[in-house]
């Protein structure tokens, strides 16, 4: 319980910090979800999951001051960029494809802000591992597409 209160303080940080700007929320767990909802409501924020268009039109239209969001849910095509430009992930994924396209919602086309993304981490648990497993992910990601790169322009693929 320690980790989970400790990691929903450094979110209401965040939160705060923001001062007014709106934040996007990634959580994996239900879990998670709930202790989010339930901890920021009771301080007064306005918490809302991005589920339906209308939640999603009222995130663009800057109405939402925090916005959950679950990276399985957080697909290609999902427009979010006009809302916020701030990022924050309450729980790390394994899937670099599901970080890279919830971090794409915010840093795409049309976005005019520069774009933030904390991850709140806590030391010697599960998301140390999940974090460093996602930099070898790209590191990996990037050496085959540079390795593609070379391979077309030196001719050898057709």
């Amino acid at each position: 319980h320690t980790i989970h209160s400790r990691k929903l303080e450094m979110l209401e940080d965040l939160v705060e910090q923001a001062n007014g700007q709106s934040v996007l929320v990634s959580y994996w767990f239900q879990h998670d979800k709930q202790r989010i909802l339930e901890h920021l409501t009771k301080l007064g924020y306005e918490v809302r999951e991005l589920l339906t268009v209308r939640d999603i039109e009222a995130w663009n239209a800057g109405e939402v001051q925090v916005a959950l969001i679950s990276p399985a849910s957080a697909g290609h095509g999902l427009n979010l960029q006009k809302g916020g430009h701030i990022l924050v992930w309450f729980t790390p994924v394994w899937s670099l494809e599901f970080y890279q396209q919830t971090n794409a919602r915010l840093w795409r086309q049309g976005q005019k802000e520069v774009v933030t993304i904390h991850h709140i981490v806590t030391e010697k648990t599960i998301d140390t591992r999940i974090l460093k497993a996602l930099q070898s992910k790209e590191q990996v990601q990037e050496s085959l597409i540079e390795a593609v790169k070379a391979e077309i322009g030196n001719g050898r693929v057709s």
